[in-house]
Protein backbone atom coordinates (compact mmCIF):
# COMPACT_ATOMS: atom_id res chain seq x y z
CA UNK A 1 0.00 0.00 0.00
CA UNK A 2 1.56 3.26 -0.97
CA UNK A 3 2.39 5.57 1.94
CA UNK A 4 0.13 8.47 1.29
CA UNK A 5 -2.80 6.36 1.89
CA UNK A 6 -1.86 6.00 5.35
CA UNK A 7 -1.26 9.71 6.46
CA UNK A 8 -4.25 11.49 7.68
CA UNK A 9 -3.69 14.40 5.79
CA UNK A 10 -4.45 12.11 2.55
CA UNK A 11 -7.92 10.82 4.22
CA UNK A 12 -8.70 14.24 5.80
CA UNK A 13 -8.60 15.98 2.47
CA UNK A 14 -10.24 13.42 0.16
CA UNK A 15 -13.28 13.82 3.07
CA UNK A 16 -13.27 17.56 2.64
CA UNK A 17 -12.88 17.38 -0.91
CA UNK A 18 -16.17 15.16 -1.20
CA UNK A 19 -18.18 17.58 1.29
CA UNK A 20 -16.99 20.69 -0.70
CA UNK A 21 -18.56 19.37 -3.93
CA UNK A 22 -21.51 18.65 -2.47
CA UNK A 23 -22.19 22.23 -1.14
CA UNK A 24 -21.08 23.90 -4.42
CA UNK A 25 -23.20 21.40 -6.76
CA UNK A 26 -26.23 23.55 -6.90
CA UNK A 27 -23.93 26.89 -7.34
CA UNK A 28 -24.53 28.44 -10.60
CA UNK A 29 -22.97 31.49 -12.37
CA UNK A 30 -26.07 33.35 -12.13
CA UNK A 31 -26.24 32.62 -8.05
CA UNK A 32 -22.07 34.03 -8.42
CA UNK A 33 -23.43 37.03 -10.60
CA UNK A 34 -26.23 38.03 -8.19
CA UNK A 35 -24.05 37.64 -4.71
CA UNK A 36 -21.26 40.16 -6.79
CA UNK A 37 -23.77 42.84 -7.44
CA UNK A 38 -25.69 42.94 -4.03
CA UNK A 39 -22.20 42.29 -1.81
CA UNK A 40 -21.64 45.47 0.17
CA UNK A 41 -17.71 45.23 0.30
CA UNK A 42 -17.64 48.50 2.90
CA UNK A 43 -18.76 45.60 5.48
CA UNK A 44 -16.41 43.54 4.57
CA UNK A 45 -13.54 45.97 6.10
CA UNK A 46 -14.88 45.48 9.65
CA UNK A 47 -14.99 41.67 9.14
CA UNK A 48 -11.22 41.32 8.40
CA UNK A 49 -10.55 43.65 10.91
CA UNK A 50 -12.80 41.91 13.46
CA UNK A 51 -11.08 38.18 12.34
CA UNK A 52 -7.58 39.87 13.15
CA UNK A 53 -8.38 41.04 16.55
CA UNK A 54 -9.88 37.06 17.45
CA UNK A 55 -5.86 36.47 16.82
CA UNK A 56 -4.83 39.12 18.52
CA UNK A 57 -7.01 38.03 22.10
CA UNK A 58 -6.16 34.84 21.78
CA UNK A 59 -2.04 35.44 21.69
CA UNK A 60 -2.59 38.15 24.02
CA UNK A 61 -4.46 35.23 26.44
CA UNK A 62 -1.99 32.18 25.57
CA UNK A 63 0.95 35.28 26.87
CA UNK A 64 -1.29 35.69 30.13
CA UNK A 65 -1.18 31.91 30.57
CA UNK A 66 2.44 31.69 30.01
CA UNK A 67 3.70 35.14 31.66
CA UNK A 68 4.85 34.14 35.51
CA UNK A 69 7.33 31.54 33.49
CA UNK A 70 8.02 33.41 29.99
CA UNK A 71 7.25 36.74 29.82
CA UNK A 72 6.82 37.56 25.86
CA UNK A 73 6.24 40.28 23.89
CA UNK A 74 2.64 40.32 22.24
CA UNK A 75 4.54 41.12 18.81
CA UNK A 76 6.27 37.86 19.37
CA UNK A 77 3.03 35.99 20.67
CA UNK A 78 0.27 36.88 17.87
CA UNK A 79 2.49 35.94 15.04
CA UNK A 80 3.24 32.48 16.55
CA UNK A 81 0.06 32.06 17.55
CA UNK A 82 -1.24 32.38 14.42
CA UNK A 83 1.83 29.94 12.59
CA UNK A 84 0.09 27.15 15.51
CA UNK A 85 -3.00 27.62 14.02
CA UNK A 86 -1.92 27.16 10.58
CA UNK A 87 -0.17 24.41 11.29
CA UNK A 88 -3.36 23.18 13.17
CA UNK A 89 -5.03 23.24 10.03
CA UNK A 90 -2.57 21.01 8.15
CA UNK A 91 -2.69 18.35 10.62
CA UNK A 92 -6.53 16.95 10.73
CA UNK A 93 -7.60 15.36 13.85
CA UNK A 94 -5.73 16.10 17.19
CA UNK A 95 -2.78 15.78 15.40
CA UNK A 96 -2.88 19.13 14.82
CA UNK A 97 -2.70 20.13 18.47
CA UNK A 98 0.81 17.93 18.80
CA UNK A 99 2.21 19.72 16.05
CA UNK A 100 1.77 23.23 17.71
CA UNK A 101 2.35 22.12 20.61
CA UNK A 102 5.96 21.11 19.71
CA UNK A 103 6.40 24.80 17.49
CA UNK A 104 5.60 26.53 20.83
CA UNK A 105 7.94 24.48 23.03
CA UNK A 106 10.46 24.28 20.42
CA UNK A 107 10.47 28.78 19.46
CA UNK A 108 9.19 29.16 23.76
CA UNK A 109 11.76 26.97 25.34
CA UNK A 110 9.29 26.06 27.89
CA UNK A 111 8.67 22.04 28.37
CA UNK A 112 6.17 20.48 25.83
CA UNK A 113 3.79 19.50 29.12
CA UNK A 114 3.85 22.80 30.18
CA UNK A 115 3.04 23.81 26.79
CA UNK A 116 -0.01 20.66 26.91
CA UNK A 117 -0.80 22.44 30.30
CA UNK A 118 -1.30 26.14 28.27
CA UNK A 119 -3.76 24.42 26.05
CA UNK A 120 -5.59 22.42 28.40
CA UNK A 121 -6.43 25.42 29.52
CA UNK A 122 -7.19 27.51 26.26
CA UNK A 123 -9.87 24.82 25.74
CA UNK A 124 -11.27 25.63 29.53
CA UNK A 125 -11.75 28.98 28.96
CA UNK A 126 -13.39 29.08 25.20
CA UNK A 127 -15.91 26.48 26.98
CA UNK A 128 -16.68 28.47 29.15
CA UNK A 129 -17.22 31.62 27.04
CA UNK A 130 -19.16 29.22 24.70
CA UNK A 131 -21.63 28.22 27.40
CA UNK A 132 -22.12 32.44 28.27
CA UNK A 133 -23.15 32.73 24.84
CA UNK A 134 -25.71 29.54 24.98
CA UNK A 135 -26.96 30.83 28.07
CA UNK A 136 -27.73 34.65 26.58
CA UNK A 137 -29.23 32.69 23.66
CA UNK A 138 -30.74 30.82 26.32
CA UNK A 139 -32.47 34.31 28.21
CA UNK A 140 -33.15 35.39 25.12
CA UNK A 141 -35.95 33.03 24.75
CA UNK A 142 -34.15 31.30 21.31
CA UNK A 143 -35.06 26.93 21.35
CA UNK A 144 -32.38 24.89 20.09
CA UNK A 145 -32.96 21.65 18.95
CA UNK A 146 -32.95 19.00 21.22
CA UNK A 147 -29.43 17.56 19.91
CA UNK A 148 -27.81 21.02 20.46
CA UNK A 149 -28.98 21.04 23.98
CA UNK A 150 -27.89 17.69 24.65
CA UNK A 151 -24.15 19.12 23.84
CA UNK A 152 -24.55 22.19 25.16
CA UNK A 153 -25.29 20.50 28.66
CA UNK A 154 -22.05 17.56 28.01
CA UNK A 155 -20.13 20.90 27.33
CA UNK A 156 -21.40 22.50 30.58
CA UNK A 157 -20.82 19.16 32.48
CA UNK A 158 -17.64 18.61 31.33
CA UNK A 159 -16.18 22.60 31.80
CA UNK A 160 -17.39 22.13 35.38
CA UNK A 161 -15.74 18.96 35.93
CA UNK A 162 -11.84 19.78 34.55
CA UNK A 163 -12.54 23.12 36.09
CA UNK A 164 -13.40 21.25 39.56
CA UNK A 165 -10.62 18.66 39.02
CA UNK A 166 -7.93 21.07 38.39
CA UNK A 167 -8.78 23.46 41.77
CA UNK A 168 -9.02 20.40 43.46
CA UNK A 169 -5.40 19.39 42.10
CA UNK A 170 -4.21 22.10 42.69
CA UNK A 171 -5.29 21.89 46.61
CA UNK A 172 -4.09 18.36 47.54
CA UNK A 173 -1.35 18.22 45.02
CA UNK A 174 1.97 18.04 47.72
CA UNK A 175 -0.52 14.96 49.35
CA UNK A 176 -0.70 13.53 45.83
CA UNK A 177 2.98 13.67 45.05
CA UNK A 178 3.63 11.55 48.37
CA UNK A 179 0.37 9.19 47.84
CA UNK A 180 2.32 8.27 44.06
CA UNK A 181 5.64 8.60 45.74
CA UNK A 182 4.44 5.55 48.41
CA UNK A 183 2.75 3.34 45.82
CA UNK A 184 4.46 3.65 42.22
CA UNK A 185 7.93 4.19 43.01
CA UNK A 186 9.76 1.25 43.93
CA UNK A 187 6.89 -0.91 42.53
CA UNK A 188 6.67 0.84 38.83
CA UNK A 189 10.00 3.30 38.59
CA UNK A 190 9.64 4.26 35.16
CA UNK A 191 5.99 5.12 35.33
CA UNK A 192 6.53 6.92 38.66
CA UNK A 193 9.40 9.21 37.13
CA UNK A 194 6.90 10.02 33.79
CA UNK A 195 4.23 10.93 36.06
CA UNK A 196 6.53 13.10 38.22
CA UNK A 197 7.91 15.16 35.20
CA UNK A 198 4.61 15.15 34.15
CA UNK A 199 3.01 16.46 36.81
CA UNK A 200 5.33 18.96 37.65
CA UNK A 201 5.53 20.87 34.06
CA UNK A 202 1.71 20.73 34.08
CA UNK A 203 1.01 22.01 37.24
CA UNK A 204 3.64 24.66 36.76
CA UNK A 205 1.11 25.66 33.76
CA UNK A 206 -2.19 25.21 35.47
CA UNK A 207 -0.55 27.34 38.94
CA UNK A 208 -2.62 31.17 37.28
CA UNK A 209 -5.81 29.15 37.97
CA UNK A 210 -5.00 30.36 41.58
CA UNK A 211 -4.69 34.18 40.81
CA UNK A 212 -7.94 35.55 40.71
CA UNK A 213 -6.42 38.49 38.81
CA UNK A 214 -5.26 36.14 36.24
CA UNK A 215 -8.48 33.95 35.98
CA UNK A 216 -10.52 37.04 35.43
CA UNK A 217 -7.92 38.44 32.75
CA UNK A 218 -7.96 35.21 30.75
CA UNK A 219 -11.61 34.89 30.98
CA UNK A 220 -12.25 38.28 29.60
CA UNK A 221 -9.71 38.25 26.60
CA UNK A 222 -11.61 34.39 25.62
CA UNK A 223 -14.85 36.81 26.25
CA UNK A 224 -13.23 39.52 23.74
CA UNK A 225 -11.90 37.15 21.30
CA UNK A 226 -15.43 35.15 21.10
CA UNK A 227 -17.02 39.18 20.60
CA UNK A 228 -14.91 39.37 17.81
CA UNK A 229 -15.83 36.18 15.93
CA UNK A 230 -19.74 37.37 16.64
CA UNK A 231 -18.26 40.63 14.56
CA UNK A 232 -16.92 39.00 11.95
CA UNK A 233 -20.51 36.75 11.29
CA UNK A 234 -22.41 39.86 12.04
CA UNK A 235 -20.68 42.07 9.37
CA UNK A 236 -20.56 39.28 7.12
CA UNK A 237 -24.28 38.85 7.27
CA UNK A 238 -24.44 43.00 6.48
CA UNK A 239 -22.35 42.31 3.48
CA UNK A 240 -24.37 40.09 1.78
CA UNK A 241 -27.64 41.71 2.74
CA UNK A 242 -29.10 38.99 5.08
CA UNK A 243 -31.73 40.83 7.09
CA UNK A 244 -30.57 39.20 10.23
CA UNK A 245 -30.62 40.68 13.73
CA UNK A 246 -27.06 40.24 15.57
CA UNK A 247 -28.83 37.30 17.85
CA UNK A 248 -29.04 35.28 14.40
CA UNK A 249 -24.99 36.04 14.41
CA UNK A 250 -24.76 34.41 17.59
CA UNK A 251 -26.48 31.39 17.18
CA UNK A 252 -24.49 30.63 13.65
CA UNK A 253 -21.46 31.26 15.73
CA UNK A 254 -22.37 29.12 18.89
CA UNK A 255 -24.13 26.39 16.65
CA UNK A 256 -21.14 26.36 14.22
CA UNK A 257 -18.69 25.67 16.91
CA UNK A 258 -20.71 22.65 18.39
CA UNK A 259 -20.45 21.24 15.06
CA UNK A 260 -17.24 21.32 14.54
CA UNK A 261 -15.64 20.69 17.59
CA UNK A 262 -13.82 17.92 16.50
CA UNK A 263 -11.87 18.49 13.73
CA UNK A 264 -12.06 15.52 10.74
CA UNK A 265 -10.78 17.17 7.77
CA UNK A 266 -7.40 19.87 7.57
CA UNK A 267 -8.99 23.19 8.66
CA UNK A 268 -12.66 22.09 8.88
CA UNK A 269 -12.67 22.04 5.38
CA UNK A 270 -15.98 20.99 4.26
CA UNK A 271 -17.56 20.47 7.79
CA UNK A 272 -17.51 24.37 8.25
CA UNK A 273 -19.48 25.18 5.10
CA UNK A 274 -22.10 22.07 5.42
CA UNK A 275 -22.08 23.45 9.64
CA UNK A 276 -23.17 26.83 8.27
CA UNK A 277 -25.10 25.60 5.50
CA UNK A 278 -27.40 23.49 7.89
CA UNK A 279 -27.70 26.37 10.46
CA UNK A 280 -29.00 28.98 7.74
CA UNK A 281 -31.17 26.32 6.51
CA UNK A 282 -32.68 25.18 9.78
CA UNK A 283 -33.11 28.42 11.42
CA UNK A 284 -33.48 30.94 8.51
CA UNK A 285 -35.18 29.21 5.74
CA UNK A 286 -35.71 32.61 4.16
CA UNK A 287 -32.00 32.00 3.25
CA UNK A 288 -31.80 30.21 -0.09
CA UNK A 289 -29.50 27.50 -0.35
CA UNK A 290 -26.98 29.09 -2.60
CA UNK A 291 -26.33 31.77 -0.80
CA UNK A 292 -26.11 30.15 2.45
CA UNK A 293 -23.21 27.93 0.73
CA UNK A 294 -22.04 30.75 -0.58
CA UNK A 295 -21.50 32.47 2.88
CA UNK A 296 -20.39 29.65 4.50
CA UNK A 297 -17.36 29.80 1.52
CA UNK A 298 -16.86 33.50 2.19
CA UNK A 299 -16.98 32.85 6.21
CA UNK A 300 -14.77 30.43 6.33
CA UNK A 301 -11.73 32.20 4.19
CA UNK A 302 -12.36 35.44 6.10
CA UNK A 303 -11.60 32.71 9.10
CA UNK A 304 -8.22 31.51 8.06
CA UNK A 305 -6.93 34.78 5.53
CA UNK A 306 -5.62 36.68 8.60
CA UNK A 307 -3.90 33.50 10.29
CA UNK A 308 -2.61 32.20 6.99
CA UNK A 309 -0.80 35.76 6.74
CA UNK A 310 0.42 36.14 10.03
CA UNK A 311 1.22 32.51 10.43
CA UNK A 312 3.29 32.18 6.91
CA UNK A 313 5.33 35.08 7.36
CA UNK A 314 6.13 33.62 11.29
CA UNK A 315 7.28 30.21 9.89
CA UNK A 316 9.17 32.07 6.78
CA UNK A 317 10.98 34.27 8.95
CA UNK A 318 11.90 31.65 11.62
CA UNK A 319 12.73 29.04 8.68
CA UNK A 320 10.14 26.11 9.61
CA UNK A 321 8.08 24.15 7.56
CA UNK A 322 4.98 22.11 8.46
CA UNK A 323 6.94 19.10 7.12
CA UNK A 324 9.13 19.43 9.51
CA UNK A 325 7.02 19.40 12.38
CA UNK A 326 5.42 16.63 11.05
CA UNK A 327 8.79 14.64 10.84
CA UNK A 328 9.43 15.98 14.45
CA UNK A 329 6.14 14.50 15.84
CA UNK A 330 6.40 11.46 14.04
CA UNK A 331 9.84 11.23 15.70
CA UNK A 332 8.82 11.94 19.09
CA UNK A 333 6.40 8.94 18.71
CA UNK A 334 9.00 6.94 17.29
CA UNK A 335 11.81 7.80 20.43
CA UNK A 336 8.93 7.90 23.35
CA UNK A 337 9.31 4.53 24.64
CA UNK A 338 13.19 4.83 24.13
CA UNK A 339 13.23 7.45 26.47
CA UNK A 340 11.22 5.73 28.82
CA UNK A 341 13.93 3.25 28.99
CA UNK A 342 16.16 5.68 30.78
CA UNK A 343 13.45 6.41 33.65
CA UNK A 344 14.52 3.33 35.99
CA UNK A 345 17.83 5.17 35.87
CA UNK A 346 16.25 8.43 37.14
CA UNK A 347 15.02 6.79 40.13
CA UNK A 348 18.36 6.12 41.01
CA UNK A 349 19.34 9.63 40.51
CA UNK A 350 17.38 10.79 42.28
CA UNK A 351 18.03 8.61 45.48
CA UNK A 352 21.47 9.96 45.26
CA UNK A 353 20.05 13.30 45.12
Amino acid sequence: MPSFLKKKQFWGSIIALLLLAFIVKDISPDDLRRLYNRVNPYFLIPCLLAQFMILFFKGWRWRTIVERSKPMRLTQVVPMFAAGQVINIFMPALTGQVGRLLLFSRRTGLSKTYIFSTIVLEVLFDAMSLLVFIAVLSAASFAFPPEYRKVGLIIAIATISLLTCLYVYLHFQDAAGILGRKLCRNRWPGFYITVKKFTRSFTRGITMLRSTQYFTKTLLLSLAAWVSQLMVVYSLFNAFGFDLPLVAAMVLMVVNTLAVMIPITPGNAGTFELAVLATLSLFFGRIGKSDAALFGLALHIFDILPMFVLGYLFLHIEKITIREIDVEEVEQERYGIMNQMDEAEAVKEEDRA
